[in-house]
Protein backbone atom coordinates (compact mmCIF):
# COMPACT_ATOMS: atom_id res chain seq x y z
CA UNK A 1 0.00 0.00 0.00
CA UNK A 2 1.15 3.21 -0.60
CA UNK A 3 0.76 6.43 1.01
CA UNK A 4 0.88 10.03 -0.10
CA UNK A 5 2.09 12.52 1.88
CA UNK A 6 2.23 16.59 1.01
CA UNK A 7 5.91 18.29 1.31
CA UNK A 8 7.02 14.32 1.72
CA UNK A 9 11.07 14.22 1.74
CA UNK A 10 12.86 12.65 -1.29
CA UNK A 11 13.40 9.63 0.60
CA UNK A 12 10.69 6.90 0.09
CA UNK A 13 11.40 3.54 2.44
CA UNK A 14 10.63 0.28 0.58
CA UNK A 15 8.36 -2.03 1.68
CA UNK A 16 11.00 -4.55 3.12
CA UNK A 17 11.58 -1.33 5.44
CA UNK A 18 8.62 -0.42 6.27
CA UNK A 19 6.80 -3.51 7.26
CA UNK A 20 10.27 -4.79 9.38
CA UNK A 21 10.16 -1.12 10.86
CA UNK A 22 6.19 -1.38 11.58
CA UNK A 23 6.27 -4.82 13.02
CA UNK A 24 9.14 -3.67 15.77
CA UNK A 25 6.82 -0.44 16.17
CA UNK A 26 3.89 -2.60 17.07
CA UNK A 27 5.46 -4.55 19.03
CA UNK A 28 6.88 -1.66 20.74
CA UNK A 29 2.59 -0.24 20.99
CA UNK A 30 1.54 -3.48 22.34
CA UNK A 31 4.29 -3.06 25.33
CA UNK A 32 3.48 -0.02 26.46
CA UNK A 33 -0.26 -0.47 26.19
CA UNK A 34 0.24 -3.03 28.57
CA UNK A 35 2.06 -1.37 30.64
CA UNK A 36 -0.03 1.59 30.63
CA UNK A 37 -3.26 -0.79 31.16
CA UNK A 38 -1.19 -2.24 34.19
CA UNK A 39 -0.61 1.06 35.53
CA UNK A 40 -4.21 1.47 35.07
CA UNK A 41 -5.14 -1.23 36.89
CA UNK A 42 -3.07 -1.57 39.76
CA UNK A 43 -3.97 2.18 40.56
CA UNK A 44 -7.44 1.24 40.47
CA UNK A 45 -7.05 -1.72 42.52
CA UNK A 46 -5.36 0.64 45.44
CA UNK A 47 -7.64 3.26 45.45
CA UNK A 48 -9.92 0.91 46.28
CA UNK A 49 -8.46 -1.83 48.07
CA UNK A 50 -5.83 0.51 50.35
CA UNK A 51 -6.29 3.35 52.74
CA UNK A 52 -6.60 5.52 49.38
CA UNK A 53 -10.42 5.06 49.62
CA UNK A 54 -10.92 7.72 51.35
CA UNK A 55 -9.90 9.78 48.05
CA UNK A 56 -12.37 8.30 46.26
CA UNK A 57 -15.03 9.11 48.99
CA UNK A 58 -13.74 12.89 48.17
CA UNK A 59 -14.40 12.43 45.15
CA UNK A 60 -17.76 11.39 45.32
CA UNK A 61 -18.81 14.11 48.01
CA UNK A 62 -17.12 16.58 46.09
CA UNK A 63 -17.98 15.94 42.14
CA UNK A 64 -15.87 19.54 41.09
CA UNK A 65 -13.18 17.42 41.94
CA UNK A 66 -13.87 14.38 39.70
CA UNK A 67 -14.53 16.84 37.01
CA UNK A 68 -11.32 18.81 37.64
CA UNK A 69 -9.65 15.38 37.72
CA UNK A 70 -11.26 14.04 34.21
CA UNK A 71 -10.13 17.86 32.69
CA UNK A 72 -6.23 16.94 34.19
CA UNK A 73 -6.98 13.86 31.85
CA UNK A 74 -7.81 15.69 28.77
CA UNK A 75 -4.82 17.94 29.69
CA UNK A 76 -2.27 15.42 29.76
CA UNK A 77 -3.74 13.49 26.76
CA UNK A 78 -3.39 16.80 24.44
CA UNK A 79 -0.17 17.70 25.66
CA UNK A 80 1.44 13.98 25.14
CA UNK A 81 0.15 14.27 21.24
CA UNK A 82 0.91 17.94 20.77
CA UNK A 83 4.33 17.38 22.37
CA UNK A 84 5.64 14.34 21.11
CA UNK A 85 8.13 15.60 18.55
CA UNK A 86 9.55 17.64 20.43
CA UNK A 87 9.53 15.72 23.95
CA UNK A 88 12.53 12.90 24.86
CA UNK A 89 11.66 9.54 24.23
CA UNK A 90 11.90 8.80 28.11
CA UNK A 91 9.34 11.59 28.52
CA UNK A 92 6.96 10.95 26.38
CA UNK A 93 6.89 7.43 28.26
CA UNK A 94 6.40 9.33 31.35
CA UNK A 95 4.05 11.10 30.59
CA UNK A 96 1.84 8.27 29.42
CA UNK A 97 2.65 6.09 32.75
CA UNK A 98 1.36 9.51 34.51
CA UNK A 99 -1.75 9.79 32.20
CA UNK A 100 -2.40 5.75 32.97
CA UNK A 101 -2.17 6.44 36.18
CA UNK A 102 -4.59 9.06 36.64
CA UNK A 103 -7.14 7.65 34.67
CA UNK A 104 -6.53 5.07 37.13
CA UNK A 105 -8.19 7.16 39.97
CA UNK A 106 -11.23 7.68 37.70
CA UNK A 107 -11.85 4.45 36.77
CA UNK A 108 -11.34 3.05 40.41
CA UNK A 109 -15.44 3.97 40.56
CA UNK A 110 -16.09 0.45 39.00
CA UNK A 111 -14.75 -1.53 41.44
CA UNK A 112 -17.01 -0.36 43.55
CA UNK A 113 -19.90 -0.58 41.50
CA UNK A 114 -19.44 -3.44 39.25
CA UNK A 115 -18.58 -7.06 41.02
CA UNK A 116 -15.06 -8.47 39.83
CA UNK A 117 -16.27 -11.58 37.66
CA UNK A 118 -18.31 -8.78 35.86
CA UNK A 119 -15.27 -6.81 35.40
CA UNK A 120 -13.24 -9.81 35.11
CA UNK A 121 -15.54 -10.91 31.88
CA UNK A 122 -15.83 -7.13 30.07
CA UNK A 123 -12.15 -6.87 30.55
CA UNK A 124 -11.78 -10.44 28.52
CA UNK A 125 -14.44 -9.56 26.15
CA UNK A 126 -12.60 -6.40 25.59
CA UNK A 127 -9.63 -7.93 24.86
CA UNK A 128 -10.72 -10.53 22.48
CA UNK A 129 -12.56 -8.05 20.14
CA UNK A 130 -9.40 -5.86 20.61
CA UNK A 131 -7.22 -8.38 19.24
CA UNK A 132 -9.15 -9.05 16.30
CA UNK A 133 -9.48 -5.64 15.31
CA UNK A 134 -5.96 -4.90 15.86
CA UNK A 135 -5.20 -7.68 13.65
CA UNK A 136 -7.86 -6.67 10.87
CA UNK A 137 -6.02 -3.13 10.88
CA UNK A 138 -2.68 -4.61 10.75
CA UNK A 139 -3.32 -7.12 7.89
CA UNK A 140 -5.64 -5.13 5.56
CA UNK A 141 -4.60 -3.39 2.04
CA UNK A 142 -7.59 -1.04 2.37
CA UNK A 143 -6.91 2.62 2.61
CA UNK A 144 -9.12 3.37 5.50
CA UNK A 145 -7.53 6.59 5.56
CA UNK A 146 -11.35 8.08 4.70
CA UNK A 147 -12.72 6.78 7.95
CA UNK A 148 -10.90 9.13 9.99
CA UNK A 149 -13.39 12.20 9.28
CA UNK A 150 -16.56 9.84 10.19
CA UNK A 151 -14.89 8.10 12.94
CA UNK A 152 -13.93 11.51 14.59
CA UNK A 153 -17.46 13.15 13.82
CA UNK A 154 -18.83 9.95 15.34
CA UNK A 155 -16.85 10.47 18.45
CA UNK A 156 -17.77 14.27 18.53
CA UNK A 157 -21.27 12.72 18.02
CA UNK A 158 -20.96 10.47 21.11
CA UNK A 159 -19.56 13.07 23.28
CA UNK A 160 -22.30 15.55 22.89
CA UNK A 161 -25.09 13.39 23.32
CA UNK A 162 -23.66 11.84 26.48
CA UNK A 163 -23.13 15.47 27.96
CA UNK A 164 -26.85 15.98 26.84
CA UNK A 165 -28.01 12.93 28.13
CA UNK A 166 -26.80 14.28 31.73
CA UNK A 167 -29.78 16.13 32.19
CA UNK A 168 -32.27 13.88 30.83
CA UNK A 169 -31.36 10.98 32.34
CA UNK A 170 -33.09 8.52 28.92
CA UNK A 171 -32.18 5.27 29.51
CA UNK A 172 -33.06 4.53 26.27
CA UNK A 173 -30.82 7.26 24.81
CA UNK A 174 -27.72 5.61 27.17
CA UNK A 175 -28.33 1.95 25.86
CA UNK A 176 -28.30 3.45 22.31
CA UNK A 177 -25.22 5.47 22.92
CA UNK A 178 -23.36 2.26 24.41
CA UNK A 179 -24.22 0.19 21.52
CA UNK A 180 -23.09 2.59 18.99
CA UNK A 181 -20.18 3.47 21.39
CA UNK A 182 -19.02 -0.09 20.83
CA UNK A 183 -19.37 0.09 17.19
CA UNK A 184 -16.99 3.53 17.16
CA UNK A 185 -14.29 1.83 18.93
CA UNK A 186 -13.83 -1.15 17.31
CA UNK A 187 -14.02 0.65 14.43
CA UNK A 188 -11.21 3.42 16.10
CA UNK A 189 -9.33 0.03 17.07
CA UNK A 190 -8.85 -0.77 13.09
CA UNK A 191 -8.05 2.63 11.78
CA UNK A 192 -5.69 3.66 14.82
CA UNK A 193 -3.69 0.14 13.88
CA UNK A 194 -3.43 1.06 10.43
CA UNK A 195 -2.63 4.75 11.08
CA UNK A 196 0.27 3.76 12.99
CA UNK A 197 1.95 2.48 9.40
CA UNK A 198 1.01 5.95 7.69
CA UNK A 199 3.47 7.02 10.50
CA UNK A 200 6.22 4.92 9.96
CA UNK A 201 5.86 5.73 6.52
CA UNK A 202 6.34 9.35 7.63
CA UNK A 203 8.84 8.79 10.02
CA UNK A 204 10.82 6.95 7.83
CA UNK A 205 10.67 9.76 5.10
CA UNK A 206 11.53 12.36 7.06
CA UNK A 207 14.57 10.26 8.45
CA UNK A 208 13.69 9.92 12.33
CA UNK A 209 16.04 7.61 13.88
CA UNK A 210 13.86 6.97 16.69
CA UNK A 211 10.87 6.08 14.63
CA UNK A 212 10.54 2.99 16.93
CA UNK A 213 10.46 4.49 20.02
CA UNK A 214 8.31 8.28 19.53
CA UNK A 215 5.85 6.46 17.27
CA UNK A 216 5.76 3.53 19.41
CA UNK A 217 4.11 5.73 22.92
CA UNK A 218 1.82 7.87 19.95
CA UNK A 219 0.47 4.70 19.51
CA UNK A 220 0.37 3.04 22.14
CA UNK A 221 -1.65 5.91 23.92
CA UNK A 222 -4.04 5.62 21.10
CA UNK A 223 -4.98 2.23 21.22
CA UNK A 224 -4.86 2.55 25.07
CA UNK A 225 -8.03 4.72 24.57
CA UNK A 226 -10.02 2.64 22.34
CA UNK A 227 -8.80 -0.27 25.09
CA UNK A 228 -10.52 1.56 27.85
CA UNK A 229 -13.46 3.36 25.72
CA UNK A 230 -14.57 0.01 24.27
CA UNK A 231 -13.67 -1.87 27.93
CA UNK A 232 -15.90 0.82 29.59
CA UNK A 233 -19.00 0.44 27.06
CA UNK A 234 -18.86 -3.62 27.15
CA UNK A 235 -18.89 -3.04 30.88
CA UNK A 236 -21.92 -1.12 30.68
CA UNK A 237 -24.08 -4.14 29.15
CA UNK A 238 -21.91 -7.14 31.00
CA UNK A 239 -20.97 -5.73 34.15
CA UNK A 240 -23.18 -7.27 37.08
CA UNK A 241 -23.91 -3.91 40.30
CA UNK A 242 -22.65 -4.47 43.46
CA UNK A 243 -25.41 -5.36 45.95
CA UNK A 244 -25.76 -2.35 48.19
Amino acid sequence: MTYIYPNEATFAPGELQVSETFASVMRHVYLWMCLGLCATGLMAALMVYSPLVIVLVLLAEVPLLFYALLIGELVLVWQLQARIHRLSINAARAWFLVYAVVNGITLSFIFLAYTMSSIALAFGVTAGLFGVMGLIGYTTKMDLSKWGSYLLMGLVGLLIASIVNMFFASSELEWLLTYFGILLFLGLTIYDTQRIKQRVVAALAAGDAQVVARVGVLGALSLYLDFINLFLKLLRILGRRRRR
